[in-house]
């Protein structure tokens, strides 16, 4: 089969695309056709192990697993002799990030686990955009005690033009907030069409400066320090951010409990993420907003496998819209 593969860390450039051996399905697991797999920044963050002390967990000098990409959607080509809950010709999506398999080829094999069937009237290129970034955009917005956000809470969200941005920010606007989303200049009219009710420049202004108080803010990549963002926080409000770079990361790891603490408010990174396969309540949740047409993927651009590379820097280079996926 055709798949992308990388033996070093770097930019995307590293990505070739070669042949390697199909999967044969043992056991519970189940091989899969793909039709579609979007690209994530997570995608992008393992190609060059950022922040760095992931290294620790996906190989030292190079990384232990040579393929790419973590979400998917296909049909079941075959099964193992285990498999009890798909049979040959299911259509399928999930999330590899748990499983240590790539969806850029034209099969991803992985333990049953890690597949739920697509929805009818859900397309294959669709159904490639949820599981993992729709999951962190709904639990994004909920706390591990199970605090979220309710009608008219104000709501930010930081990045909302990428691959998290917009489902936070139609997730929130079902749950009944009013919803500012923050990108730069070229994405505005983008994030308007999502029907965010305010939209910040970051290239003009810094949330955290203009004396404005949200209940909730969603930083998809940090860029502020939680000293700063805590001034943009109402009493008892919440900072949630989903990554960055090593420092931001760790000062929220570390310091945004000790702050939000002293201040009277949650801060921190989304460490109680789990991912597709262990929240089966929320996957049933974003079918729920499917159906309903409150969530819709944004999908800015599709490309050939051939094309995965420019596919990658497309997103790496923060051009990308909403989601980026990969045809097959």
């Amino acid at each position: 089969m055709k798949a992308a593969v990388r033996d070093r860390y770097g930019s995307p450039d590293i990505v070739r695309v070669e042949d390697v051996d199909t999967p044969v399905p043992t056991d519970d697991k189940v091989l899969v056709r793909v039709a579609a797999a979007s690209v994530n920044r997570a995608d992008l963050d393992g190609l060059e192990a950022r922040p760095g002390f992931v290294r620790i967990f996906t190989g030292v000098r190079a990384p232990r697993n040579h393929l790419i990409g973590i979400d998917v959607a296909g049909v079941v080509e075959s099964v193992g002799p285990a498999v009890a809950r798909f049979k040959v010709g299911d259509r399928v999506f999930g999330d590899m990030f748990s499983f240590g398999t790539g969806t850029f080829a034209e099969y991803t094999c992985a333990a049953e686990r890690a597949f739920q069937l697509i929805p009818a009237g859900i397309t294959f290129e669709d159904a490639a955009t949820l599981p993992h970034s729709a999951i962190l955009a709904l639990q994004s917005l909920r706390l591990r005690n199970g605090r979220t956000i309710g009608s008219g809470s104000r709501v930010l969200i930081d990045g909302a033009s990428g691959n998290v941005g917009p489902f936070a920010v139609q997730i929130a606007k079902s749950m009944g907030a009013e919803v500012t989303g923050v990108c730069r200049t070229e994405k505005v009219e983008f994030v308007r069409s999502l029907e965010a009710d305010h939209v910040i420049d970051y290239t003009a202004v810094d949330y955290t400066r203009t004396g404005e108080r949200y209940d909730w803010i969603v930083d998809t990549d940090s860029h502020h320090s939680v000293l700063a963002v805590r001034h943009a926080l109402r009493s008892d409000g919440v900072y949630v951010t989903l990554g960055g770079s090593g420092g931001p990361i760790l000062a929220a790891l570390l310091l945004g409990p000790v702050v939000g603490k002293a201040t009277g408010r949650r801060m921190g990174l989304l460490i109680w993420w789990r991912p597709f396969n262990a929240a089966p309540d929320d996957v049933e949740r974003l079918k729920e907003l499917m159906a309903a047409g409150k969530v819709h993927p944004a999908i800015d651009r599709r490309f050939p496998l051939a094309d995965v590379v420019e596919a990658l820097r497309y997103v790496d280079d923060g051009r990308a819209k909403g989601k980026v996926v990969i045809m097959m």
